[in-house]
């Protein structure tokens, strides 16, 4: 009797264990997984990017991916936009891994920003809308219509209040000179003048009461530079650089140019303009005129050379100081005028060419392949711009 009584507590408790297990199991789903605390309604409370489906709960067996400001999503009750969403609408969660795998186009941790065509294919800079630029050149943006439009620089011009929920989220592609497209695979073609372009002037037949033509003007970019004390004095003896951008958005520095007289300063700046590699610039005149001190120093450079025809982009003046290891190495016109009401440097174009510049002179195509021009009959040379019949 005692060993029945003993067996059958022992069964008793194996049951009663048995039991409790059974319910222990059954209590929260799976156990939470692991990843999870139970609760006493038997409901998972999963810790901190688990859930299940992309929902909070369940098992606690599947994990959440990065959330950003969606791309596109429905309108709020009071039509807002752009809600916090998980890999922001562009991609599709790995629940095994907690990653998002983007849609083509997107990339990141949460799908949140776009990714540039093929890479800009090699020939160029995939950035962010916030970083890009107005124009080519510094006094393209800051042409001297206005004080607050003058001052010298170089480059394009940013803008550094953009409050577009994705300026630093959508991407394009900043091509290399001599590449262009969205994509930056396509190569640009030599600019030139069209030869066929008739050209309005004041010759003998307007005094005939006849419109006139041949009489052709070169563009001229006038650079005015102040001295902050206005004494153009002391610009004596220091060097600066000019840079010139080329319609295929090459750039090239001139070699350190020292200030003299005007006469001597002209020749310089006309010498180191001409000796820049290619023969970007194949001729150019230049003028210089600093008599009277209010006026600042004026520098007129005529762009006169075949190469060089039609509207270029503005000259950029180095006048920064640039010391050793510094390329070209230059004093730096260190006392401009940076501040004034009234008056600041600029470069500006005082005479429009009566000639224009087109890619491959509006008389060929370009081979985007290799860059070059394929010229329509009668036509021929880099930029098409060589009449070979008369039809």
């Amino acid at each position: 009797p005692i060993a029945f009584k003993i067996n059958s507590m022992k069964n008793l408790i194996a049951a009663s264990f048995a039991l409790l297990v059974g319910f222990a199991q059954a209590a929260c789903p799976n156990q939470c997984s692991g990843h999870g605390t139970c609760g006493v309604d038997e409901v998972c409370t999963c810790y901190p990017g688990w859930g299940t489906g992309g929902n909070a709960g369940g098992d606690c067996s599947e994990r959440f991916c990065a959330y950003e400001l969606a791309w596109v999503d429905n309108p709020t009750r009071d039509g807002g936009r752009h809600r916090y969403a998980e890999c922001s609408h562009k991609g599709m969660c790995n629940r095994k891994s907690g990653e998002c795998e983007c849609f083509e186009g997107y990339e990141g941790k949460a799908c949140g920003r776009q990714s540039c065509p093929s890479d800009c294919s090699g020939h160029g800079t995939c950035e962010y809308m916030k970083d890009l630029a107005f124009g080519i050149v510094y006094n393209e943006y800051y042409d001297g219509s206005a004080n607050a439009l003058s001052g010298l620089g170089v480059g394009g011009k940013t803008f550094s209040q953009d409050y577009s929920w994705d300026q630093d989220r959508a991407r394009a592609c900043v091509c290399d000179a001599g590449w262009t497209g969205l994509s930056c695979h396509e190569r640009m073609c030599p600019y030139g003048n069209d030869v066929m372009d008739v050209i309005p002037g004041f010759d003998e037949n307007s005094l005939l009461g006849m419109p006139g033509y041949g009489n052709e003007v070169a563009q001229v970019q006038t650079v005015t530079l102040y001295d902050a004390d206005l004494s153009n004095s002391n610009f004596n003896s220091k060097t600066f650089a000019i840079q010139f951008t080329s319609k295929l958005n090459e750039t090239y520095v001139t070699q350190p140019i020292m200030w003299d007289s005007d006469v001597t300063l002209a020749t310089s700046i006309e010498d180191a303009l001409k000796k820049l590699p290619n023969k970007v610039i194949d001729d150019v005149d230049v003028t210089v005129d600093s008599s009277v001190d209010a006026n600042g120093v004026i520098i007129d450079v005529t762009f006169t050379g075949s190469t060089v025809q039609g509207k270029q982009h503005k000259l950029e003046i180095l006048q920064d100081t640039c010391e050793e290891g510094c390329n070209p190495r230059i004093t730096g016109l260190t006392n401009i005028r940076t501040f004034s009401t009234t008056t600041l440097s600029t470069v500006e174009i005082s005479t429009i060419g009566s000639h224009n510049s087109f890619e491959c002179g509006r008389r060929g195509t370009c081979d985007r392949a290799n860059g070059l021009c394929k010229c329509y009959t009668g036509f021929t040379g880099e930029t098409c711009s060589i009449l070979t019949a008369l039809v």
